[in-house]
């Protein structure tokens, strides 16, 4: 029965469909659930300086390779070709952009995940999926950058090309996508495998908060459009303000007493 089982197919044909899946449907349950949990849940007041650096570095490295990878692989292959643009330019290019931002978001990330490793406080703050979710992408990156040893072999940028269609071949539905990666680096199969795990467990870890910065305003203006965010001046908590208007508003004159207790 399970003869002709291959797993290149399960991992390159059958699971990014079921991580977009995961993505999409988790991220829009989750939302719909429990809206406010779509945050980061900072940890800077418990110890600065090092989030500082940390997610300077991080953040920036991260943002730079993600959407080095997006232009890299979803551009058409024919738009190379119709500007001119050499594969093994495109090929430098990546490495000497790529390579820098990976390592700097490596270095933030080892910072970061020291920091919540390490400091007590934080940790003690820190849930398992935090601590899980940063170790994912820690070892992401320092797989990312150990392909570049074996880019560095394939400078003709033909290798390349191999992603670019099988990233578009899965965007168009494309079934037989997945037999375009069966014969490369095993470093590349690790990668791709381990970032659609991080792309499953997205809806589920703080890593939703970048989707927030799109959904909340929209959330509010065409779902919820009678709502109003304000800053209150009062200088008293909500839980004294409450006390005081009890006192206010409780009952004046004779106490209440029971019947039993009026015939007294």
């Amino acid at each position: 029965m399970f003869g002709n089982f291959d797993i290149d197919f399960v991992i390159f044909g059958v699971m990014p469909y079921v991580a977009l899946a995961v993505l999409l449907v988790g991220s829009v349950a989750r939302y719909e659930r429990d809206p406010f949990t779509w945050k980061s849940s900072s940890s800077q007041l418990l110890r600065r300086r090092q989030l500082m650096w940390g997610s300077i570095l991080f953040h920036v490295g991260v943002l730079t390779v993600f959407f080095g990878h997006l232009v890299g692989l979803f551009t058409p292959v024919w738009v190379l070709d119709v500007l001119g643009i050499p594969y093994w330019a495109k090929q430098w290019l990546a490495v000497l952009i790529g390579g820098p931002a990976g390592l700097a978001a490596l270095i933030g990330g080892t910072l970061l995940l020291h920091r919540r490793l390490f400091d007590p406080r934080i940790r003690v703050n820190s849930s398992m999926f935090d601590i899980l979710i940063m170790v994912l992408l820690w070892l992401q990156l320092a797989i990312g950058l150990l392909t570049i040893t074996q880019s560095l072999q394939h400078m003709d940028g033909a290798e390349m090309v191999r992603f670019m269609n099988w990233a578009q071949s899965v965007v168009t539905l494309n079934i037989n996508s997945w037999a375009t990666l069966v014969d490369v680096n095993w470093l590349f199969k690790v990668h791709i495998f381990l970032g659609m795990i991080i792309l499953m467990l997205f809806p589920f870890t703080r890593l939703v908060h970048i989707l927030s910065g799109f959904a909340v305003p929209f959330r509010y203006l065409l779902g919820r459009s009678g709502y109003q965010i304000v800053r209150s001046r009062r200088r008293r908590t909500l839980d004294e303000r409450r006390k005081a208007y009890d006192r206010v508003q409780g009952p004046r004159g004779p106490s209440a007493s029971t019947p039993a207790e009026q015939g007294r």
